[in-house]
Formats: structure tokens, C-alpha cells, sequence
């Protein structure tokens, strides 16, 4: 028995539509359909070039829309994240499994230095931290060095160990690429063994950069450079693979250089780090602060807004992912946070 046919006039009727609107809206179907296809084609490309699947939809979004215009599509923001979600392309959070800070030691630690301190250029503050990379079996630990004013990971070295020398290496890199001033630069990091090291503190006093250190339990204190930890494992280096036999320094040499020279942060008015640090532009027309924070939501009303001009920029717009819950309350994503600049 044939199924009954139903006409397109007597469904358009049934609707209350009008056949010339049906027919209509099928190329507008067609479009976003093909719209779709274009937008999910350049997220792969875009992952793919950056050897990530975890840039989520903000950075796409940014990355991608003058692309789009190109072919005259216009998406967003909601919608975007829509479409990702759609065809799980979304990022999801992963839990951090390893701690790397042995702070219990005799050695000598160091008072923080750079609490509310107003940074406003280069090779002002950097700051150190040790993070872990797992293959299989292997954990090999990363120690990097980066500046506060550009984000630039200054200095880097990977390592099986956790010992003083191979956060010596990470320095030494840091200091042969950059160029610094007697008593003008300040080192900071936890307390943990390897920075209150007799071998690592020579090498800062040597060169007369001053010695900061977060207090105990304090990660929140080091924050800036926890959220560059979390950038590189949540978007390299837990899906990172290596053949049998290979180590995982090529592939980190070359995460860190997409990092310092691909990468747009939301927080350097989505310029890259090398921008900042080499090619003299400026993340934000006033000064970096770290420390105390005063914060208001994006979508505030302008009469009530703050005069921008008069406050200074607090680190914000960092990956949140692999934050202890401490670290939370300085590095929320969806605020603008400002600190009063008095100067």
C-alpha cells in the first residue's frame, strides 16, 4: 500500500505559509548549511596549525572572524559556541595530577616583592614556575621562565628531574636572550627548593636581580605564572604524543615558539607575546598591577564604569584550567579587573 502525498501547497497552508516563502527559505538553508561547513573547516585548520584541540571558542572566535568575512559570514559569539557544541568541538577541563613544589627545606627564602607592584614594560618582573609532562610512563618536568609585561616565556628547560641545575638551565636561557638592568629586574616563584638553591641565587645575585618568592601554600601569589602552566598543558601538552623512544623536547621547542608567536592572548588586546616583547607594542594603554583587585562585570553600564584612564590593568583573560581553587579569585575570565593607579 502506497503512502498518501501530501502536497506542498496544502502543507504550506496547514502552517499558514505561503508556497513563494517556502521556496524562499530552502537557498537560505543552503547558505547556512555551506556557512556551517566553512566555520567548522577553519576551526580544524586553525587547531591544526597550532598542533591544539584545546583553543576554545573565544580564541576562535577571534582568530577566525576577519577570515569570515572573507566569505561574507558574519557569526556571534553564542552562536559560534552553539555550532562548536553542536559537532563537540567544545574544550572540556581536565583535574591536575601532579605537584612539583617542595617548599619544606633549611634554605633561605625570600620576602614577595611584587605585590601591588605596578609593572609597565619588559624585563620588569619575570616569574618561574615548574609544571610536569606524562607520556605513558615517563613524567619529565618543565621549568619555565616568563615575563610578567608580555607573557613571553623568556626561558625555558625540560628535564627529567627536579633538580637545581635544570632550573640553572631555564635561567641562564632567559638571561642570554634578554637584555636587563642592574637592580631593575625582579625574579620571583614559590619557595620551592630548586629557586632557594645556592646554585640558583648566585646566578641572580650576580647579576643584581632582585629575589621575590610567594609565601607557603600561596599559589595564588605566583599566579601569573600558574595560568601559563595551565595554557600550555590544557592546550598542548596533555594530548601531546611521542613515538617510542623519542623525548619531548623538539615538540616543546615548538609549542612554546607557537605560544610566544602565534598565540593571541585576550589580555594583550589579542596581540601575541614576541608583539609585546620585541616588536614594542603595547598590551594596554596603562600598567599591568598585581595584587589587590577591584572588579566589575564586561556588561556593566558605561555611567557606572570606572574612568579607565586613571586605573591600571590586573592580570586577567588567563586559561583557568589546572588553577588551585586559590588561584581562582585573581583569575576569573569573565571580568575586568582594575586597581586605582595613584601615581
Amino acid at each position: 500500500m502506497s503512502e498518501p502525498k501530501t502536497s506542498i501547497a496544502s502543507l504550506c497552508r496547514l502552517f499558514g505559509k505561503s508556497k513563494q516563502s517556502y521556496y524562499k527559505q530552502i537557498p537560505k538553508q543552503i547558505n547556512d548549511f555551506l556557512a556551517e561547513e566553512i566555520i567548522i573547516e577553519m576551526v580544524s585548520k586553525t587547531r591544526k596549525r597550532a598542533k591544539t584541540s584545546r583553543w576554545g571558542g573565544r580564541k576562535l572566535h577571534g582568530l577566525l572572524e576577519e577570515e569570515l568575512k572573507g566569505f561574507s559570514i558574519k557569526i556571534g559569539r553564542d552562536k559560534f559556541f552553539s555550532l562548536l557544541g553542536k559537532n563537540g568541538l567544545l574544550v572540556s577541563p581536565r583535574k591536575r595530577k601532579y605537584y612539583t613544589t617542595q617548599s619544606h627545606h633549611w634554605l633561605r627564602k625570600y620576602d614577595n616583592l611584587i605585590e601591588n607592584l605596578v609593572v609597565s614594560r619588559i624585563n620588569k618582573v619575570w616569574v618561574s614556575d615548574i609544571t610536569y609532562v606524562k607520556f605513558n610512563q615517563d613524567v619529565f618536568y618543565l621549568y619555565l621562565i616568563s615575563d610578567v609585561y608580555s607573557q613571553k616565556i623568556v626561558g625555558f628547560n625540560i628535564s627529567i628531574n627536579l633538580k637545581a641545575c635544570s632550573a640553572v638551565k631555564a635561567l641562564k636561557m632567559a638571561l642570554k636572550g634578554n637584555h636587563i638592568n642592574a637592580n631593575e629586574l625582579i625574579h620571583h616563584s614559590d619557595r620551592g627548593v630548586q629557586y632557594c638553591s645556592d646554585e640558583y641565587t648566585k646566578i641572580l645575585s650576580k647579576h643584581e636581580i632582585l629575589i621575590s618568592m610567594a609565601k607557603p601554600a600561596s599559589p595564588q601569589e605566583n599566579a601569573i605564572a600558574e595560568r601559563i602552566n595551565g595554557i600550555l598543558k590544557e592546550e598542548w601538552l596533555y594530548d601531546l604524543k611521542l613515538k617510542k623512544g623519542e623525548t619531548p623536547t623538539r615538540k616543546i621547542k615548538e609549542i612554546i615558539k607557537i605560544y610566544n608567536d602565534v598565540r593571541p592572548h585576550n589580555s594583550l588586546n589579542n596581540l601575541t607575546p614576541n608583539q609585546i616583547h620585541h616588536l614594542g607594542f603595547k598590551r594596554h594603554n596603562d600598567e599591568r598591577v598585581i595584587g589587590k583587585t577591584y572588579s566589575y562585570k564586561r556588561k556593566a553600564d558605561k555611567k557606572c564604569q570606572p574612568n579607565i584612564s586613571n586605573y591600571a590593568i590586573v592580570p586577567n583573560d588567563y586559561s583557568l584550567v589546572s588553577c588551585s581553587s586559590a588561584a581562582l579569585t585573581s583569575a576569573s575570565s569573565w571580568y575586568c579587573k582594575y586597581e586605582l593607579n595613584n601615581n
